[in-house]
């Protein structure tokens, strides 16, 4: 079993039959809520993960974050609330952002540099962006073909 079907798994089985969201529209609402991408990727820089997220838009490897590093920039707050949305702790929703928004945040910047004009259509134009990601529609519900297309696997 990969990566992608032990995230797949774990999500399921923790958000399962708890009236989560979807693990996709619970990290757009994140981004929403700080602004959009840019508003997320300040609030982190300014959180002392300036480095990890230059890696992120970067052509080159992605550097890892902790989900301690990552819960001390983005505040309890924004965190029990991401995990609130999918029914898990927040140490798993964490764990769970630990993983996803540098997969996230490189696909969305495969040239090295955020596309123009990000984080002023709101969710909408999010989950267009990532749709684009998948060479399909912008199925916001769509985690798994999301996780498929960022990690090669699907």
């Amino acid at each position: 079993m990969g990566l992608f079907d032990s995230v797949i798994g774990a999500i399921g089985a923790q958000a399962g039959g708890q009236g989560g969201t979807d693990p996709l529209q619970a990290l757009m609402g994140l981004m929403n809520q700080s602004g959009g991408l840019p508003g997320l990727l300040q609030q982190l820089q300014q959180g002392g993960l300036g480095e990890a997220v230059a890696s992120w838009i970067s052509t080159g490897p992605n550097q890892a974050v902790s989900a301690d590093a990552l819960g001390q920039a983005l505040g309890g707050d924004t965190v029990a609330g991401f995990a609130r949305q999918l029914g898990i702790d927040p140490q798993q929703g964490l764990g769970m952002l630990a993983q996803l928004l540098p997969q996230v945040v490189d696909g969305l910047s495969p040239q090295g540099r955020l596309p123009e004009g990000l984080g002023q259509g709101g969710s909408a134009d999010l989950a267009g962006m990532l749709g684009g990601l998948l060479g399909g529609g912008g199925g916001a519900g769509d985690l798994g073909g999301l996780l498929g297309g960022l990690l090669g696997k699907r």
